[in-house]
């Protein structure tokens, strides 16, 4: 693949600056030959080398355009190559006609703004060197009697030609310096524009390799500070209406680790009011508590509403130091990568939603029987690497049924609600409660042995009967542990299932530990989960090899 060459900071290939320049000679060719042709005597008629000088220039225009095409790497060469030779090519055709007083010496000037807009203000500043030094060598070369002086004999008020040459160099650097001024204004807000749409686009990428909220609003902040220089800033959104903090950048640690409750905010407020961006010069602490607690000393903010579908999502809020005014080009960068970022937010939270839903009971809240079983088989790994407990803990409501006949499928929902409200509660913060299904839960114990999980048990099994009920209601528990009594998830689940149906037939009301599976049982799942791990797939992932749970419709409810 041919490599195209660019020149620094340029977004036009050289290729494509190379070609305008080529144009541009041949249009200046054809002016001079034409005028020589047409008019003469703007040209001085008694000089005929102009024309055999024109024509080598337009030659070596050839050679270039053959070389360009044949060698396009060496095209950067070529473009600087060609300057100089059109700096020789103007200087010698300016002394052909006149010298100081040649009409074509003006053509010094437009070949310079050319240069200096097409390519750039530091090749402008060169090339203007490069022709102020062939004037003074052709001027020398004059004076020294090596060329012969062709400026006219009878020349009234336009000084010596030292004096005219001066006044023409000085009219060449005011025409570089402008141009070059000019030119690397452009060239930096160029430069500028084209780095906020390359972040912009960066910032675009990162979002999509993103799938939750926070990962959006840290790759959001992180964004604008690099690209901006922000000293601080936080994004403060939420699906459900109050504005936590979910990303933030220079705040002190204790704030930024403890950031307190979420509270309204006015700033963020008159943001969404208005749909549009909010500059704030300081925060009212009163009017503005949380914020300002957030950002302390703040000044010079830029408050970004962050909105998809007409839907107010939360703030973008960043503190710059450029003094009381920020660029246009800043605010309007800021706003789209907020308008990126809240699209994807709320495509998280859409998500986040969906998974959540899965993975919870419809009806009580808590983990459903697909997350029960993946847990358990995570957890029963984790404890065969660390050589740990992993106990559970099978609960059932008694004599459910009969309260379902009794007082409706409703008061019988209430009741599941408000026995998983209990379970919840009464776990650690990593323990997993699950409806296992019907009136049946699940717990899962990470870390616990048998006694201790029996301890457990028996505070879950009360916490159910405390649950409100429109009836008093008990509960029966069954406990097992791995590897106490059992070989892996499935058999720990038949083990604990097999304990509550003891507890079921010795009257209710209790909490049985297991007795273990049989020994075949044990063996069967310590096969079945060396050939798992060695096919790599799940134990029990095979239907031949799941051990089913004790059916419930066998026994009384």
């Amino acid at each position: 693949m041919t490599r195209v060459a660019t020149l620094p900071g340029d977004a036009v290939p050289v290729t494509e600056r190379f070609r305008i320049t080529q144009w541009l000679r041949l249009g200046a060719v054809g002016l001079v030959l034409l005028c020589k042709l047409l008019a003469p005597d703007t040209l001085l008629p008694d000089r005929h080398d102009l024309v055999p000088w024109t024509l080598g220039f337009l030659c070596l225009t050839g050679i270039a355009e053959v070389l360009a095409r044949t060698l396009p790497r060496r095209t950067l060469l070529l473009f600087s190559g060609m300057l100089m030779v059109d700096g020789v090519w103007l200087a010698g055709a300016s002394w052909l006609t006149g010298s100081t007083t040649s009409p074509l010496r003006y053509a010094m000037l437009l070949h310079l703004g050319a240069v200096c807009l097409l390519a750039s203000y530091r090749t402008g500043i060169k090339l203007a060197v490069w022709h102020s030094l062939l004037l003074f060598t052709i001027r020398n070369m004059v004076a020294g009697h090596v060329l012969s002086d062709t400026s006219p004999a009878n020349l009234t008020g336009y000084g010596s030609a030292d004096h005219r040459l001066a006044i023409f160099i000085v009219v060449l650097w005011l025409v570089a310096f402008s141009t070059s001024t000019l030119s690397a204004i452009n060239e930096r807000e160029l430069r500028r524009r084209r780095g906020d749409l390359e972040a912009l686009t960066s910032l675009a990428e990162q979002i999509e390799r993103t799938d939750d909220s926070s990962s959006v609003a840290r790759t959001l902040l992180d964004a604008a500070v690099t690209t901006y220089g922000f000293p601080r800033g936080v994004v403060l959104a939420s699906s459900e209406g109050h504005l936590p903090v979910l990303a933030s950048y220079g705040l002190d640690e204790d704030v930024a680790r403890r950031p307190g409750r979420p509270g309204p905010s006015l700033v963020v407020g008159q943001a969404h009011e208005s749909k549009a961006t909010v500059l704030v010069r300081g925060l009212d602490t009163e009017a503005d508590p949380w914020l300002a607690r957030l950002l302390p000393g703040a000044a010079n903010l830029v408050v970004v509403p962050l909105s998809a579908e007409g839907r107010s999502l939360g703030a973008l809020v960043v503190e710059h130091t450029g003094g009381h005014r920020i660029q246009r080009r800043v605010v309007t960068g800021l706003e789209r990568s907020a308008s990126y970022a809240a699209l994807a937010l709320r495509n998280a939270w859409l998500l986040e939603q969906v998974q959540r839903l899965a993975a919870t009971d419809g009806l009580t809240k808590i983990a459903n029987r697909r997350t029960f079983e993946a847990t358990l088989e995570r957890e029963v790994a984790r404890a065969t690497r660390s050589a740990e407990h992993v106990s559970l803990v099978m609960v059932d409501i008694d004599h459910f049924k009969g309260l379902n006949d009794t007082h409706g499928h409703q008061a019988g929902d209430e009741v599941l609600r408000n026995v998983a409200a209990s379970l919840s509660c009464e776990c650690r913060d990593f323990d997993t409660p699950a409806r296992y299904g019907g009136e049946e839960f699940a717990v899962i114990l990470p870390g616990c042995g048998p006694d201790e999980a029996l301890d457990i048990a028996e505070r879950l099994r009360r916490a159910v009967g405390a649950a409100p009920s429109i009836v008093p209601i008990t509960a029966s528990a069954g406990v097992a542990t791995y590897p106490s009594h059992a070989g892996d998830a499935d058999t720990l689940v038949r083990a604990a299932d097999e304990a509550l149906y003891r507890s079921k037939h010795a009257g209710r009301d209790r909490t049985s530990v297991s007795e273990g599976v049989p020994p075949e049982a044990q063996v069967d799942a310590l096969l079945r989960r060396a050939v798992s791990q060695r096919l790599g797939r799940p134990a029990g992932s095979d239907d031949a090899d799941v051990v089913t749970p004790t059916p419930r419709g066998s026994e009384p409810s």
